[in-house]
């Protein structure tokens, strides 16, 4: 397989694409973990954050891609097998690790851990529910000891629901049809209805649900009760609410007064809440602009805390 670089720390094999995330580095320096560790019990240092296709079926307005000649179309893709997808996300990490060999700030026992992953966030780019046999990547994973996290646009629910990760995550990113149609910019004229159908998907799912909405001021933070009525279709264990980042290609399509700041995040995330009675637990992680709502008081998971 032939190695190609797209990009600052984002390295591809073949569909394959892993990016270095940001938190990772800094927990190898000891400045600091993802909100997941906090919300999950994931360990920022040995999470690799990849995705198995980099095509999208649509163009979210608040993405950091490029989105010119990003296509979805997978016609002529020489997809590869589960097996070799791992093989490549943990080279690829472990590759991408190597530079911090011999840095006084990354203890060695630290970083000996990091290059050999437990988890994987399978959300990087692209939307991964494209890559035709995604749930037996997640199975291929599982077989090497990970923890899985796949995030999804919802596009597909057929294979959601096939699929067995540990944690499944599914954008609602509008209250409304005509708001996805802005925001979200689908690419599939039935995306809206397959994200409706996705909900139902949740709400029967065996692996532990999170529903994500990014927030984008003018765009899309209106009407929280239209949002709840969206959630509590889906009954997901957690909520994450986020403020969209300006960063990226981003930055061509929206102006930075369409980043939230956290204060907002939260008073939406309280809205959001008093419509759901049942989600009276409430999390925060300021540096990552996220309020997550649960029914469940002991929201880090004991067996990804390990």
């Amino acid at each position: 397989m032939t190695q190609q670089v797209s990009g600052p720390n984002y390295h591809t094999v073949d569909h394959t694409a892993v990016q270095t995330c940001g938190w990772t580095k800094n927990a190898l320096r000891g400045e600091g973990t993802c909100y997941k560790q906090r919300f999950y019990g994931i360990r920022s240092h040995r999470c690799v954050q990849m995705t198995p296709v980099v095509r999208c079926n649509e163009r979210c307005v608040f993405c950091w891609r490029d989105h010119a000649g990003h296509t979805y179309e997978l016609d002529g893709v020489d997809w590869q097998s589960p097996e070799a997808v791992v093989e490549a996300s943990i080279d690829l990490q472990r590759e991408l690790l190597s530079g911090f060999g011999g840095n006084d700030d990354v203890p060695d026992e630290r970083l000996e851990e990091a290059l050999d992953p437990q988890h994987v966030a399978i959300s990087l780019d692209g939307e991964p529910t494209l890559y035709p046999h995604l749930p037996e990547l997640i199975e291929a994973y599982h077989d090497r000891g990970f923890t899985t996290f796949l995030v999804s646009n919802g596009t597909r629910p057929t294979v959601l629901e096939a699929a067995e990760p540990t944690q499944l995550y599914v954008s609602v990113d509008a209250p409304d049809r005509e708001t996805y149609e802005s925001v979200v910019r689908p690419r599939e004229e039935a995306a809206w209805d397959a994200l409706d159908e996705s909900l139902d998907v949740l709400a029967a799912h065996d692996s532990r649900t999170t529903i994500r909405t990014t927030l984008v001021a003018g765009e899309n933070m209106h009407d929280p009760a239209a949002y709840a009525d969206l959630y509590r279709r889906a009954a997901p264990d957690f909520i994450e609410i986020k403020g969209y980042m300006h960063v990226g290609t981003s930055r061509d399509r929206l102006d930075r007064s369409a980043m939230p700041d956290h204060e907002e995040v939260v008073d939406f995330a309280r809205s959001v809440q008093d419509h759901l009675p049942a989600y009276d637990v409430f999390r925060e992680a300021p540096p990552s602009n996220v309020a997550m709502l649960s029914t469940d008081p002991e929201t880090v998971v004991p067996e990804l805390a390990e």
